[in-house]
């Protein structure tokens, strides 16, 4: 199994209350699953997000990625794991002002040092970008984008250096439904073809229906699971 959470727990404070966002979740997420996460605000999405990615600590229970357990891995090691692990598709995008398009897409393959070559990074992100449709806007900086010409640069970037692991959030919220529809049909090809595990948090419809699996949270709890139609 590729992902494993027991019985995990995660709280905040909030003045001088404990706020319980996630309580005893218990889920696997196999290799080549297309997830949805589902669930109104406050549920507890964005907390399971960045736990299963990494960026955030639980306070009990168990989650391991890959039958390596997380909780063992100290700061460093966990940073490897990201790297090594994890594509992450944020709503803010994070794109590097400083950088091109091309560049921002392929400065996470520089980073992973996988031992590809500049002729087989090249071919990695432009083949990336001609699929988000952005093939003409290999050269320009993230301030002469609109906002869903970065979002699409954002998913390039994630998909770059073939991440076992793709975590999305909202990653259709900044497209118009013909590019929407263009990146999921995108990522499912990524997925099937790369074996790519994807984790959605969305309310979307769309996305909902290329899920082979839907999971709704409801005050931090799994309150049911459905099949999706993929």
């Amino acid at each position: 199994m590729l992902i494993t959470l027991n019985s995990l727990n995660k709280s905040y404070p909030m003045g001088n209350l404990q706020v319980q966002a996630l309580k005893d979740i218990n889920l696997e997420i196999d290799e080549g699953d297309f997830v949805s996460v589902a669930g109104p605000s406050g549920s507890g999405k964005t907390t399971l997000m960045n736990i299963i990615g990494l960026i955030d600590k639980f306070d009990s229970g168990n989650l391991k990625i890959n039958g390596l357990e997380i909780s063992n891995q100290n700061r460093t090691e966990l940073a490897k794991l990201r790297q090594e692990y994890i594509g992450f598709i944020f709503q803010s995008f994070n794109l590097l002002p400083v950088l091109d398009v091309f560049e921002n897409v392929e400065l996470p393959l520089i980073i992973a040092k996988k031992g590809d070559t500049k002729a087989e990074r090249r071919d990695r992100v432009n083949y990336l970008l001609e699929e988000v449709g952005l093939s003409d806007r290999i050269n320009h900086k993230p301030a002469e984008l609109s906002g869903g010409q970065q979002q699409r640069v954002a998913i390039a970037r994630a998909l770059s250096t073939r991440p076992k692991i793709v975590i999305a959030d909202e990653p259709t919220a900044n497209l118009d439904s013909d590019t929407g529809e263009k990146v999921l049909n995108l990522m499912m090809k990524i997925n099937k073809e790369e074996k790519t595990t994807f984790l959605f948090s969305t309310h979307d419809p769309d996305i909902w229906g290329k899920a082979n699996r839907i999971i709704f949270l409801h005050d931090g709890c799994i309150r049911t699971e459905e099949k999706g139609l993929k």
